[in-house]
């Protein structure tokens, strides 16, 4: 039976992206390199290899100025983000994007986001898990989570390296371990600096179910009983609860019971959507992902939720 799946986590490494990694701007520890060559054309027969109708695309990083030249984030942002409308223009029917927004300050991002969302009809909007060391909760976004909130628009929360990577992340791929952690870090501060209470309307997709999120969430709530930052907002271990019931959370390298238990500890299957991480994940890891999901123990309705319906809910464009 066809799956008609809609991919929410999937990178497409177009001509800006291409011209940052073979000038060597743009590199990744560890040896890691990204499985594929993304073109249209190779995105499309990936889709048809895997039962999966639409991809949702994104960019895995947030670009800024640097002395030499200062407005490098704000021109490669725009730069991606209209790679990402041609791609959506051509094939409306398989192709959405997340837009890409530059970290050099929130007026930028701001100015960006109009730009994306309102003159190129993007579908929503990529965030890294910190911008320069600066996690959500941090005065930086507030501005920004202003208007997401306002615009009820998706936001994929994507794992990035902590700044402190150089010591904690030993000379491996960073998406080993360090991403999950990141993750973690980024919504547990969110929760606690109260995010959530000030923007109840934010409607976020956490990448890999949420990393190391889930599993921790008990231990996240009950801190709240235990002792909290001075300037932590006053949360209990039932706004925890309430804020992880409402996150999405989406499968890619997260597809296997290992991550999907304590996942559905803290959300449940109407909240969680289909992604692989291609080309960024070789095909063959997506296989077995997806192997996994299959046979977690899903009921039918369950998985087409997860495949598809839980995804029309947040991009309608895409049913």
């Amino acid at each position: 039976m066809p799956r008609n799946r809609i991919d929410v986590h999937t990178h497409a490494f177009g001509p800006t992206l291409t011209e940052l990694f073979d000038s060597q701007i743009i590199r990744l520890r560890g040896g890691y390199k990204i499985s594929a060559r993304w073109t249209p054309q190779s995105a499309l027969a990936f889709m048809d290899r895997n039962d999966i109708t639409a991809q949702v695309l994104s960019v895995p990083f947030a670009f800024t100025g640097t002395p030499d030249d200062p407005d490098f984030g704000i021109r490669t942002s725009r730069r991606v983000n209209e790679d990402h409308a041609e791609v959506v223009s051509a094939r409306p029917d398989r192709f959405g994007a997340f837009a890409c927004l530059p970290g050099d300050s929130a007026q930028a991002a701001l100015a960006e986001l109009e730009y994306a969302l309102d003159e190129l009809a993007l579908d929503g909007v990529i965030l890294p898990s910190n911008v320069n060391g600066r996690y959500l909760g941090d005065e930086f976004f507030e501005p920004l989570l202003e208007e997401l909130n306002r615009r009820r628009v998706p936001v994929l929360v994507h794992p990035t390296e902590h700044l402190a990577i150089d010591s904690l992340g030993f000379d491996r791929p960073s998406s080993v371990i360090e991403y999950p952690l990141d993750t973690a870090r980024n919504i547990t501060n969110a929760v606690y600096t109260g995010v959530f209470q000030r923007y109840p309307d934010l409607r976020l997709i956490l990448a890999h179910c949420g990393g190391a999120l889930p599993t921790l969430g008990w231990r996240i709530a009950e801190h709240t009983e235990m002792g909290r930052g001075p300037k932590d907002a006053d949360i209990d271990p039932a706004h925890v609860r309430q804020v992880l019931r409402g996150l999405y959370y989406e499968t890619a390298l997260a597809g296997a019971a290992h991550s999907l238990l304590p996942t559905l500890r803290v959300t449940g299957a109407d909240h969680v959507l289909f992604g692989t991480d291609w080309p960024a994940a070789p095909e063959t890891t997506v296989t077995h992902n997806t192997a996994n999901l299959l046979s977690f123990g899903f009921t039918e309705a369950e998985l087409a939720s997860i495949e598809r319906r839980n995804a029309v809910r947040l991009f309608p464009r895409l049913g």
